[in-house]
């Protein structure tokens, strides 16, 4: 029933090439926020360590679309500015989305760019806030380029180092998955929970 879910699955339909093309497009482009880029990563990784392509080809590929993924976010955000807060919402968009990133963007500055590649959704948002917010290309470049590396051999690394670990991890990648996507959307609960809490301590 899964079986639609399963990152080997998606991989082996769609080829390193593919994954190159969803980190891409979660990296920056608005529409992107679905994809599911820390468990492609991560099985990729796992992948590679089956030798069925190279963790240096896969790392270097993902960095490069990472980095310009954001980069061409950053461009987006830099040419549509404040319009995007009043967008409407659309199949692709949710106004909530850039609302709750500007929140963490907010909150943590410069760093949101290094922070938000590990949080689904806000990193799609981060670099197209900082486009709107004008902030310095070349420090946003230099941001860029860390959490990109950092997201990439983390999660890819993770999986290359357990399938050299764990015999036959490939049985058990959807539990592996899941709890990556649990962990990685903790910082967003705790987000909201903690705005709540502020909320209700107004009232």
């Amino acid at each position: 029933m899964l079986h639609f879910l399963d990152p080997l699955v998606i991989i082996k339909a769609i080829g390193i090439l593919g994954v190159f093309a969803v980190i891409f497009a979660e990296s920056g482009l608005f529409f992107g926020f679905f994809l599911p880029g820390d468990s492609l990563l991560f099985t990729a990784g796992l992948l590679a360590s089956q030798h069925l392509f190279s963790i240096w080809f896969l790392v270097i590929g993902c960095v490069i679309a990472a980095i310009a993924g954001d980069s061409v976010g950053y461009s987006f955000g830099s040419y549509i500015g404040v319009r995007i807060f009043t967008r409407e919402d659309s199949f692709f968009f949710r106004k909530k989305h850039v609302e709750r990133s500007h929140a963490f963007y907010e909150k943590y500055g410069a760093k949101a760019i290094v922070l938000a590649r590990f949080v689904p959704i806000v990193r799609t948002f981060a670099p197209i806030l900082a486009g709107v917010g004008t902030m310095n290309y070349r420090k946003f470049l230099a941001y860029n380029a860390i959490g990109g590396a950092s997201w990439v051999i983390c999660l890819s690394g993770l999986g290359y180092f357990l399938g050299n670990s764990i015999p036959n991890i490939d049985h058990y990648i959807l539990p592996i998955i899941l709890l990556i996507i649990l962990i990685s959307f903790l910082p967003i609960l705790y987000e909201y929970l903690s705005a709540r809490k502020k909320t209700n301590s107004k009232h």
